[in-house]
């Protein structure tokens, strides 16, 4: 035998549910399935456990960019931006982005879910998503202004950041002073204005969903966890999910599933491994070399991202997160968890209307105090702060497709980002950059700020289209590209099952049909949560 060949150790080897995918969704719902003891549940994980001490320092996540724990993948070439390939960090460990990410807890506004409602039915609206919302949260910590109090109990908690850049509290108030109001309801990041970020951190860690879900459910004896299990195929049989194949270094493995299968592996890997199991569009199956066994045309399509792109501009004091390295910010935080190495980078934002018609927010204006350069793979050398503008509800739509038969092979990802015809998406992200600069420009927060660094050399529109077409990066939020929804065109049906296919569902971002006006971790782990209803109730 070929040495590189995989070596197959058969099957034996079964669970009641399949859990694909151990990141923010898969770890919820592998928790709260095993919460039944007469339910065996096996979660699979491409990466390792979550043990790498920077996972749990929450401002070094950008150390972790293209990394071991990343799946690192970049953008076919974006027309919309002047050609470039936009890198795109995944977490690839337990957890997820939920161990990876800039740990932001804001879960969209009402008008998210009305929509969500009218595509997927009513279960999926405002009020049966606020109830899931409540059952998750426990936010003592923005209640009461710190870490103790009465709280409401859900396993995530949602803090207020420890120690806020002082340039940051200039910030929201050159950001009101300016015309934007104070948010209403900052704790959840459900109305507009500006306020401070909150975040999903315990005592000045990073707390991912691993923390929150998994770690207290991994001495059940129902559940077991398999790390480094790279997921090759979904086995169907007479039209069923009948198992999962899968790669343990060189060794096929494969667990069988007498219930249900569920995939949880991300916006990117779900519709990837979906195609590679013979489902997806039958014409980019066959050009792939792949036999089609159910064509669902809308595997990987209706691909959104929230784009972001603002203005890099030096501090004129030397209190930015430049100074994360030093021996008293380690001390600090080796003693106590405090200082600047508890920032989440993005410590402020806010949320608006680019126009006086516009029914609900679709702009976002960030903060973060340090130059935020090179879609973050850039250390800053210089003291600055970063103001972003973030296309909340574009129009543009993209797809995750495959190239080859090849599972481990990386999917070709090309979210379109600026494509749509009218030309709505750019018209309003470039006034968002104006939004920055006139922020940026008044007090407090002007008389902290010196030169911009980039774009450089430039000023008024030349300044805000530079910023566009040469800045523009994701914010790390992708869904939709297993859409559902009550029409016969859906990926998954209200209840998340993959139409054609008996025993197999999907239960994450990616099943959004459209992108919400907040940042998508939250919603990610209520859908996790309705996953678990809609599997307890199942029966065989």
């Amino acid at each position: 035998m070929d040495p590189t060949t995989p070596r197959s150790a058969g099957s034996g080897e079964e669970a009641d549910v399949v859990v694909v995918g151990g990141g923010t969704a898969g770890c919820v719902l592998a928790a709260r399935l095993s919460e039944d003891p007469s339910r065996r549940v096996t979660l699979l994980e491409a990466g390792p456990r979550d043990s790498h001490p920077l996972v749990h320092v929450p401002a070094a996540f950008p150390r972790l960019f293209k990394s071991r724990l990343d799946w690192d993948y970049q953008t076919a070439p974006q027309p919309g931006l002047a050609g470039r390939s936009v890198y795109w960090p995944r977490g690839r460990l337990l957890g997820g982005c939920s161990s990876t990410n800039a740990m932001m807890w804001v879960r969209g506004v009402a008008e998210d879910f009305d929509e969500w409602a009218g595509a997927a039915g009513p279960s999926w609206g405002r009020e049966p998503v606020a109830r899931l919302f409540a059952r998750v949260e426990d936010v003592e910590g923005a209640l009461d202004g710190g870490d103790g109090g009465a709280g409401r109990g859900g396993p995530v908690p949602v803090r207020r950041l420890r120690d806020p850049n002082p340039l940051t509290r200039a910030f929201v108030a050159a950001a009101v002073a300016s015309g934007i109001a104070p948010a209403s309801e900052p704790h959840v990041g459900t109305g507009e204005g500006v306020g401070e970020t909150l975040v999903t951190q315990s005592g000045g860690r990073r707390a991912s969903v691993v923390d929150a879900y998994l770690r207290p459910a991994l001495s059940r004896r129902n559940l077991v966890v398999r790390t480094g299990a790279r997921c090759l195929r979904v086995e169907l049989s007479g039209g069923r999910a009948v198992g999962v194949t899968y790669l343990v270094g060189r060794e096929l493995r494969e667990v069988r599933a007498r219930r249900e299968v569920v995939l949880a592996a991300g916006t990117v890997n779900t519709p990837q491994l979906l195609m590679c199991s013979g489902i997806g569009p039958g014409a980019v199956l066959s050009a792939a070399g792949i036999r089609t066994l159910v064509d669902s045309g809308g595997v990987g399509g209706n691909l959104q991202d929230h784009l972001a792109s603002g203005l890099a501009i030096e501090s004129l004091r030397p209190v930015s997160l430049r100074g994360t390295p030093s021996a008293r910010e380690l001390l600090r935080y080796a003693f106590g968890h405090r200082g600047m190495l508890t920032s989440n980078v993005l410590e402020a934002y806010a949320l608006l209307r680019s126009g006086p018609r516009v029914a609900a927010p679709d702009l976002e204006i960030g903060f973060a105090p340090a130059l935020f350069l090179d879609e973050g793979l850039t250390l800053p050398r210089a003291h600055g702060v970063t103001l972003a503008a973030v296309l909340l509800r574009p129009e543009s739509r993209g797809t995750v497709t495959v190239a080859s038969p090849d599972p481990t092979d990386k999917p070709v990802v090309d979210p379109r980002y600026l494509s749509d015809p009218a030309g709505a998406d750019l018209e309003r992200l470039e006034a968002g950059v104006r939004v920055c600069a006139r922020v940026a420009a008044t007090a407090p927060l002007a008389g902290e700020l010196g030169r911009v660094v980039a774009p450089e050399g430039l000023t008024g529109e030349p300044l805000v289209h530079a910023a566009v077409t040469g800045l523009a990066q994701t914010l790390y939020h992708p869904v939709g590209t297993c859409r559902m929804g009550r029409d016969a065109s859906s990926v998954v049906d209200p209840e998340l099952r993959v139409r054609g296919v008996a025993g197999l569902r999907v239960a994450d971002a990616s099943v959004m049909p459209t992108i919400v006006r907040g940042h998508t971790h939250a919603p990610t782990v209520m859908i996790a949560e309705r996953a678990a209803e809609l599997l307890g109730a199942a029966r065989p």
